[in-house]
């Protein structure tokens, strides 16, 4: 998979067939679109593009700010790989971008990426004031050569699958709700970096993660984890939260891996989050604390053990 960012970057050679959005989280509904797109593109010889933007249009039209994502732009290029695209185009959403005319848009992506086909949903639209809806690609497509395909976005229950119901869940906690819309476990990456040392000292040392600042962290609590160190999956039981016990102010995401004593420090550590064992609480004494912290620890090991 070729990551690039900017369409202008793109100098295609061979037609390709392209979906354009966002696809913050690649959730099932994002996955069912790309994998059908991606299935007619390689039966056709050609290669299978994403355009999607960073940052995220509501911050530029909304002020959206603060931890708002479900995936770096780096997890979402890797994801949408796995999928079978072959280039994935990160292009930056400004100003600029944001009064662009569809006109003008459809007109860059028909020169630098050869389109034959767009693959959309069926409520789609892009341009100024979103007025390149599918019935306006549609009439392009008759002027540039490229046909049109709207799939109606997958449903759950009576409700479509969005990344704005996902990040809801998990600032609920409920990442198990979460793992079924996303088709996997929640995760987040970073590089584990030194904390206060406090677990060390109570017999439960963990990696404390340095998360993006920009991606949504799960509600306070203790999770089990999958822990992916280098291809090497490990269980785990993640705290989220201030550590109140010891009068915390910082959210920090610290995973405790399960039979692991190895130095990991500047490492890069992902974790996914698979069940949320009970909400981040107050001990009266550091006795109490450790003694919970071990039935944290066999209740991750219980749940996880039941896991593919």
């Amino acid at each position: 998979m070729k990551h690039i960012q900017r369409i202008e970057e793109a100098h295609l050679l061979t037609r390709s067939m392209l979906t354009v959005g966002v696809f913050d989280g690649v959730h099932r509904g994002h996955q069912m679109l790309v994998r059908q797109l991606v299935e007619q593109a390689h039966s056709a010889g050609q290669q299978a593009v994403v355009l999607t933007f960073h940052p995220h249009p509501d911050s530029v039209l909304h002020g959206s700010t603060g931890r708002y994502y479900l995936t770096s732009p780096e997890q979402k290029a890797e994801q949408l790989g796995a999928l079978g695209v072959d280039v994935v185009i990160t292009h930056p959403f400004d100003d600029t971008v944001r009064q662009l005319r569809a006109a003008e848009f459809v007109r860059q992506i028909v020169a630098h990426l050869q389109v034959s086909q767009v693959w959309v949903g069926a409520d789609f639209a892009l341009g100024y004031q979103r007025e390149g809806n599918v019935t306006f690609l549609r009439a392009q497509g008759e002027q540039y050569d490229f046909t049109v395909h709207d799939i109606e976005v997958m449903q759950n229950g009576h409700a479509k699958i969005s990344s704005s119901s996902i990040r809801d869940a998990l600032l609920r906690g409920d990442v198990e709700q979460a793992r079924e819309w996303l088709g996997r476990g929640y995760a987040l990456r970073g590089e584990v970096v030194h904390g206060e040392g406090r677990g060390r000292k109570i017999g439960f040392p963990t990696a404390n993660i340095d998360v993006w600042q920009e991606q949504i962290i799960p509600a306070n609590g203790i999770y089990a984890s999958w822990a992916y160190l280098n291809g090497e999956r490990l269980m785990a039981a993640t705290n989220v939260g201030v550590r109140p016990t010891f009068n915390g102010s910082n959210i920090t995401v610290e995973p405790y891996l399960l039979e692991f004593d190895r130095d990991i420090y500047g490492q890069t550590l992902e974790i996914t989050f698979e069940k949320r064992l009970r909400p981040e609480a107050r001990f009266n004494s550091l006795p109490d604390l450790i003694a919970q912290i071990g039935r944290d620890v066999n209740d991750a090991r219980a749940y996880l053990s039941r896991l593919p």
